[in-house]
């Protein structure tokens, strides 16, 4: 039996009922794995041997009767940063190169208590700092739909391997769409949870004491269905929390109960033709679910880009100068470095002369790397939780509201080319945006690129969104997924809702890359 494709959710059914076993599971992925890895270079380091040896055990204790976990025989795929005993978490790092975890990361540890099996680690940007896996210690990895485009980042390899049918399903982390914008991306779905129900305590990628924007442990798999039971058992078998903090059932939610906010243009970046229009589709889809869809305008999203570039960098990267050490560092994170630690007149200056010469989104950016201040810091804070008091303000009483979801891109563009995120960061708040709330949120893929929508932005002089043209062009093909959000610790809703959009796109849509069957 053909066991690839399939999803973790799936896979798990045939394993428990004993039609498929995990053996056959592990040796059929680690086999695609070995096949499609040489052009994507999405896995870094191979736990093969291990994984193997994990599947004999796996079907000596069912054939023993034994009680099965949730997850009982299938293989997943790791995110580098994250720790797995006798495997590098290097972050991109040289300076790391010779890490060797003596430890499981906690919630890599909760899916192999349900059954799971480890079975390789996957590439990341370096500090996970920016929207492509690629870094001077392992290089870029590659889109399975395109190998002139990047999978996304930071958890990029993980997007790779699951969109090429090497893996059901994947641990990540998110703290500005790390498993969101690989989704995007490679056709896949992701869900970043609530802050506080997953937290990522690693601590390379910046430092973990700033609280402010906390990073989330994130599930990524082929379907709604794999990434709901990844998110279920990472949340851990006995949630301490209220009672609105425990995790519900989506299949449970009544999307005909749901009001839904849909906006395509956060105000902040202009999002793609083939962005916009699938919203439009998934807003249709949900329609005719029975959900109340109103567009919406989301409040502010410039000023909430300013507060997480703001937050993120008030430190002027001075925990990561500190644990660069004297490795390469990959353009990205070299022109950040050089940035923020210009004096503050420095940046003022350098903001006027951007905005003189045309170069207005350089110039927007720059405005966020304030003063190193403890004080500067504080007011960002503070300034954040006024804008969290707002936001849930306008959900509540905008017209349509109070709103249960909201629908929009996951990003401004599909699949970068190589290089592009060195000055297109984000493409705009649609996925920080939801970090910096702290609001669950997934990405389901919807549609793909035609070719007539390759070539509508504007001629300008602004670089960026010049890059940006770059970006669509030849983009026809390339999947588009939609971002649903919903309320803290609401994630049933929002899986809910993918769940109902992914119903109707699977009827028509396939998303597996050509040539990785």
């Amino acid at each position: 039996m053909n066991l690839l494709n399939l999803g973790a959710a799936h896979l798990a059914t045939l394993i428990a009922s004993g039609r498929a076993t995990a053996v056959d599971a592990v040796a059929q992925h680690i086999a695609q794995i070995n096949k499609v890895n040489p052009q994507l270079n999405a896995m870094v380091w191979d736990c093969f041997d291990a994984a193997r040896a994990a599947a004999t055990a796996a079907d000596a204790k069912q054939q023993r009767g034994e009680p099965l976990g949730p997850l009982h025989g299938v293989p997943f795929t790791v995110k580098e940063c994250l720790d797995l005993p006798g495997t590098p978490s290097t972050f991109g790092l040289e300076s790391r190169k010779g890490h060797r975890a003596t430890q499981t990361e906690t919630h890599v540890a909760r899916l192999v208590e349900a059954g799971a099996i480890p079975m390789c680690k996957t590439n990341v940007s370096q500090f996970l700092l920016y929207y492509e896996a690629d870094n001077p210690l392992y290089g870029p990895t590659k889109n399975p739909h395109n190998a002139l485009r990047t999978p996304g980042g930071s958890s990029g390899g993980e997007g790779a391997l699951i969109a090429a049918g090497a893996s059901p399903l994947g641990i990540g982390t998110d703290i500005g769409g790390s498993v969101r914008i690989p989704a995007a991306f490679c056709g896949i779905t992701s869900l970043k949870p609530t802050t506080g129900r997953c937290n990522d305590m690693g601590l390379y990628w910046g430092p973990r004491g700033q609280r402010a924007i906390a990073s989330q442990v994130g599930i990524l798999g082929p379907r709604t269905a794999d990434v709901a039971l990844g998110t279920q058992v990472i949340n851990g078998p006995s949630w301490v929390g209220t009672a609105e903090q425990v995790l519900g059932d989506y299949q449970q939610v009544d999307v005909r109960q749901l009001r839904v906010a849909v906006y395509t243009h956060d105000g902040t970046f202009e999002a793609s033709p083939t962005a916009q229009r699938a919203v439009h589709e998934a807003a249709t889809f949900l329609r005719a679910a029975g959900a109340q869809v109103t567009e919406w305008q989301v409040p502010e999203a410039p000023l909430a880009l300013q507060l997480y570039y703001g937050i993120l960098g008030a430190d002027k990267l001075e925990i990561m100068r500190e644990r660069m050490g004297a490795g390469r560092k990959a353009p990205q994170i070299a022109e950040l470095m050089l940035l923020t630690a210009l004096p503050p007149f420095a940046i003022r200056l350098l903001r006027n002369i951007m905005g003189w010469v045309g170069q207005p989104t350089l110039a927007t950016t720059l405005g966020a790397f304030g003063p190193n201040r403890v004080g500067h810091y504080w007011k960002l804070v503070e300034a954040q939780i006024d804008y969290l008091a707002r936001f849930k303000a306008a959900l509540d009483t905008d017209a349509g509201g109070p709103f249960d979801v909201i629908l929009c891109p996951p990003c401004a563009l599909p699949a970068y080319t190589h290089g592009a995120s060195k000055d297109l960061l984000t493409a705009g708040a649609y996925g920080p945006l939801y970090n910096l709330l702290g609001y669950p949120a997934g990405v389901v893929p919807v549609t793909r690129v035609r070719g007539g929508e390759q070539a509508s932005r504007p001629a300008t002089r602004d670089i960026v969104q010049k890059l940006a043209r770059q970006v669509d062009a030849d983009s026809a093909g390339l999947p588009m997924g939609v971002q649903v959000v919903a309320r803290p610790w609401k994630e049933d809703h929002a899986l809910a809702v993918m769940q109902a959009i992914e119903s109707e796109v699977r009827k028509t849509q396939d998303f597996a890359p050509q040539g990785m069957g």
